[in-house]
């Protein structure tokens, strides 16, 4: 049978064959490698210090990492923390000591090093500190959450953004001029090939591959392209930052009132795999933090959305949901209700246990009437105008104005009655 490894006994994949071999060959990351950027620096001076590489899957990592250990003079070391533990980092620290008493130093590149744990993370710190090692990492997980501070403060943070379109464009060149012939796609195909591989260098150099690998003349458009390869699922990992981005996308263009934004973003968190529950509570949450009362509608019929998720399940039931990112994204928007509970609660926890005023106390012994429970107060129904005007605050606080409503949507009305709560209040106060 012919099989992959026995077509030629020195395969070499492509993405390894086309892997850069000097720092200006690498493709995408100008605003690091660039003579002003921290590794165009560092490069050119041949001295680095330990770092942390931050960036997407397929974004030159490894490569970069490679290319540090020769540009530096030291040998590279290589651990995966999914595989490795603190007994295999000892073995190389121990192996980097020697080396350093014969004047040679080591190079240790840790992928996915987010995957240690604190304890695990703390073995590197005196090798880092002393020299014995110089520690290049990876993660696509946010440092700031992931690494320890201690870690973190012996280390600059590189920060590589997802390649470009236009960079796998010149990948996909690459490839072409390494297999001296050009691939089987359309100028539509290509596109839809950058777009597939999503920021991700070595995945575009692995689709290029199974292109070259199709029988001579044929040639694919966008959609058969699709056909062919078929999508590859957003990057999107629910349980670290991508999750909390998305969100947090979501929520800020329904506050700027984008409802294509919005759906767009609530989109992408279904297509990899979100909770759609959890999105309809933060939908809930939005209803009341950023709609309020500007329209009280808006908690209703996202309830309601969240209601029929329940009830129908997925796919179906996701459209509910998408109807309510749409009315809230089209609602008018205010604060203001959630602004006037963060302060009546600063208020509630800074005055402690003031007592409501007498009068609009129950007063069911005589002990209480005669310490003057209920004294005076006035029925607000039997008054004139159904208002009596009297305080309802504790003695020791004056009146608040904390929910001052806008200008907007239902709060136009609701700012109407309290205008005219406030005119009629300052009347029968001159009145007493």
């Amino acid at each position: 049978m012919d099989t992959l490894f026995s077509r030629s006994p020195v395969y070499v994949p492509l993405a390894e064959r086309l892997r850069p071999r000097r720092f200006e060959d690498v493709i995408g990351h100008e605003a690091v490698l660039s003579a002003e950027g921290p590794l165009g620096r560092m490069a050119a001076s041949g001295q680095f210090v330990s770092l942390i590489l931050w960036g997407p899957p397929g974004c030159g990592k490894t490569t970069l990492a490679r290319l540090i250990a020769e540009r530096s003079g030291c040998e590279m070391e290589t651990v995966s923390a999914v595989a490795s533990g603190v007994a295999e980092l000892k073995k190389i620290f121990e192996r980097a000591a020697a080396k350093r008493q014969d004047g040679k130093g080591t190079l240790l590149f840790v992928d996915e090093i987010h995957r240690f744990n604190r304890a695990q993370q703390d073995a590197f710190l005196p090798y880092v500190e002393n020299g014995t090692i110089l520690l290049v990492g990876a993660t696509t997980e946010n440092p700031s959450f992931e690494l320890n501070a201690a870690l973190l403060s012996r280390c600059r943070v590189i920060v590589l953004e997802r390649l470009s379109e236009a960079h796998l464009q010149q990948i996909m060149a690459k490839a072409e001029e390494a297999e001296a012939r050009t691939l089987p796609l359309t100028g539509d195909g290509r596109t839809m090939l950058a777009n597939l591989a999503d920021g991700d260098g070595r995945y575009v150099l692995n689709l290029c591959e199974e292109l070259f690998a199709l029988a001579p003349g044929k040639t694919l458009d966008a959609e058969a392209l699709k056909k062919f390869l078929q999508r590859r699922a957003a990057v999107y990992d629910k349980s670290q930052e991508s999750h909390y981005n998305l969100i947090s996308a979501l929520h800020k263009s329904l506050r700027g009132s984008d409802v294509q934004a919005a759906l767009y973003w609530f989109c992408r968190m279904l297509a990899g795999g979100e909770d759609p529950r959890y999105i309809g509570r933060r939908l809930v949450r939005f209803a009341s933090e950023d709609v309020g009362m500007a329209d009280p509608q808006a908690l209703l019929v996202t309830q309601a959305a969240i209601e029929t998720y329940e009830r129908l399940g997925s796919p179906e039931g996701e459209l509910a949901l998408a109807q309510a990112v749409a009315y809230l994204g089209t609602a008018p928007k205010s604060n203001a209700l959630y602004t006037a509970y963060k302060a009546a609660l600063r208020d509630a926890k800074e005055h402690g246990s003031l007592m409501p005023p007498k009068h609009i106390l129950n007063a069911p012994t005589t002990l209480m009437k005669e310490i003057g429970y209920g004294a005076d107060y006035a029925y607000d129904h039997d008054t004139e105008h159904g208002f009596s005007g009297q305080n309802y605050f504790p003695e020791e606080l004056p009146r608040r104005d904390y929910y001052q409503p806008r200008e907007v949507g239902f709060e136009r009305e609701v700012k109407k009655r309290l205008d005219y709560w406030d005119r009629l209040r300052e009347k029968l106060k001159d009145q007493e």
